[in-house]
């Protein structure tokens, strides 16, 4: 049998959620598949583990980040799909088979998102797509909604890499994963750069997948996260935005860069968010902007439309979830339940 997809599945110091991932891959409808760990320098004692059980891995020497551990997974498979997949996910039975079968639906589809669950409340969703804003803000897709609501396949801005196949030979064409990210927003941008490529990104609700988030990192908002989340929002625009966009659209980030400095110096980590934002415009002139070439205008016109169309769905998901909240409130104004956090974050472990 053919090998189609090979699983990257990029691990640092996880090794108590390896072994519940890889039972997962092991019930796999489809069996067209290789796994491939790539391990970053753990030091938990999963590349002796890994070893042990004969799963097939990369082990780097020092920890690379997000970006690195999976562009050395990508650069050492010549499978037509890669799906990158958390090492804290759980995919359902029938995740590698929808997957492969979305992408194979037409080759101007670059990459493909899965339905991705909340571990401990799978009725919510954790994500169905990620978008992106006027705002400078990337979010995910129907975070902290019930998942039912998300049952149609849809086009997306960017697929969400932790869980998510994407066409191998289009990284040939578009680049990898850019490593100056190390981590967070990674995805968004070479989503991004597919749009102006002319190439789609999707949703497949067919493809479940149980995600505990934030497996590695620990926690939801820390100081390492706020920081390069800041630094890379600014490398994303100034890479994929040229002069006549970042102009058009400035108002709206400077607006989206203020209110996320007041989000963060309510919960402690304004200083952090500051931080992040001045080592991005520090180092602006390191990044590669995205070349122009004929076609682009037209994409970047389209892709304007969609910012746009991602900040209404942001707006419209946010009241939403307050809504539920305000409904939940009792009468003594205590809160029943927690409001799922509204910025991006990828969350991978």
């Amino acid at each position: 049998m053919q090998i189609q997809t090979t699983i990257i599945i990029p691990n640092y110091n996880g090794l108590a959620f390896l072994k519940p991932c890889l039972r997962a891959l092991s019930k796999q409808t489809a069996k067209d598949f290789a796994i491939l760990v790539v391990d970053n320098g753990s030091t938990d004692g999963s590349a002796k583990w890994l070893q042990e059980e004969g799963v097939q891995a990369i082990f780097l020497p020092e920890n690379t980040g997000f970006s690195g551990a999976v562009n050395a997974g990508i650069q050492a498979c010549d499978t037509p799909y890669v799906i990158l997949l958390n090492n804290d996910t759980e995919p359902e039975p029938g995740y590698v088979e929808a997957l492969e079968r979305a992408a194979a639906r037409s080759e101007r589809i670059f990459s493909v998102s899965s339905r991705m669950l909340q571990n401990g409340n799978p009725s919510l969703l954790d994500d169905a797509g990620d978008m992106y804003t006027v705002l400078g803000w990337a979010f995910q897709r129907g975070t902290g909604r019930p998942e039912k609501k998300y049952r149609r396949a849809c086009r997306v801005f960017a697929a969400c890499a932790g869980a998510a196949i994407y066409r191998r030979a289009l990284f040939d064409e578009l680049g990898l994963f850019d490593e100056s990210h190390f981590a967070y927003l990674e995805d968004i941008d070479i989503g991004y750069r597919a749009r102006l490529h002319g190439y789609d990104n999707l949703y497949c609700p067919q493809a479940a997948v149980k995600h505990v988030g934030s497996g590695t990192s620990g926690s939801k908002y820390n100081s390492f996260k706020v920081r390069l989340t800041a630094r890379n929002s600014l490398y994303l625009n100034y890479k994929n935005m040229r002069s006549w966009q970042l102009f058009l659209n400035a108002p709206f980030l400077l607006l989206g860069f203020f209110v996320k400095y007041l989000f963060f110096l309510k919960r402690g980590f304004g200083e952090d968010y500051l931080a992040g934002l001045r080592e991005g415009l520090s180092t602006l002139h390191a990044c590669r902007r995205v070349p122009a070439f004929k076609g682009r205008l037209k994409a970047e016109i389209r892709i304007q439309f969609e910012l746009i169309l991602g900040t209404a769905v942001y707006v419209y998901e946010f009241f939403r979830r307050q809504a539920v909240k305000c409904s939940q409130r009792p009468a003594d104004g205590a809160l029943q339940i927690k409001q799922p956090g509204f910025f991006k974050n990828r969350r991978e472990s």
